[in-house]
């Protein structure tokens, strides 16, 4: 496996927080496992001989991003839940001085564009699942988004 495509890998499990991200291309296969100690420093390198079954631990210097917060309690909401597909970050519109894809208060219908999550320098529109209202926006413009972590409620 390519050197940088492993370094852009070990970067986005250590930025994200996930804790583990296994990956096969062709019959190599990485398995990168992030061990944080209970203060939040990772603390050690582990990188095996090349092979084609390789396991990494990551463990670096603090970094410093923010801190995802737990969503809004979407449980509590009635209606669908739009999830989050992917590890990036939320945005609202497709540029800053752009208007919002959707608002609260919206009608939407399936295959509407309702955000973007840019993942890996890659830019990524959302699209709705469902037809109709958006009655909250659980994530704000520009936070880091987990996989599944709840986006919209559409009812």
């Amino acid at each position: 496996m390519d050197l940088r495509k492993l370094k852009t890998l070990i970067d986005l499990v250590a930025e994200s927080g996930i804790s583990e991200l296994e990956m096969s291309e062709g019959e190599e296969k990485v398995r990168i496992v992030n061990h944080r100690a209970p203060s939040g420093v990772m603390q050690q390198v582990h990188l095996p001989p090349a092979s084609s079954n390789a396991m990494i631990h990551v463990d670096s210097a603090p970094v410093n991003h923010p801190v995802i917060p737990p969503a809004p309690a979407a449980e509590a909401a009635v209606g669908n839940i739009m999830k989050s597909p992917m590890v990036g970050t939320f945005y609202r519109a497709s540029n800053p001085e752009a208007p919002d894809f959707v608002k609260v208060g919206d009608i939407v219908k399936a295959g509407q564009t309702l955000c973007i999550i840019e993942a890996m320098k890659l830019l990524n529109e959302i699209e709705s699942e469902f037809d109709g209202v958006v009655k909250q926006i659980l994530v704000d413009n520009g936070q880091g988004v987990e996989f599944d972590q709840p986006l919209f409620v559409i009812a």
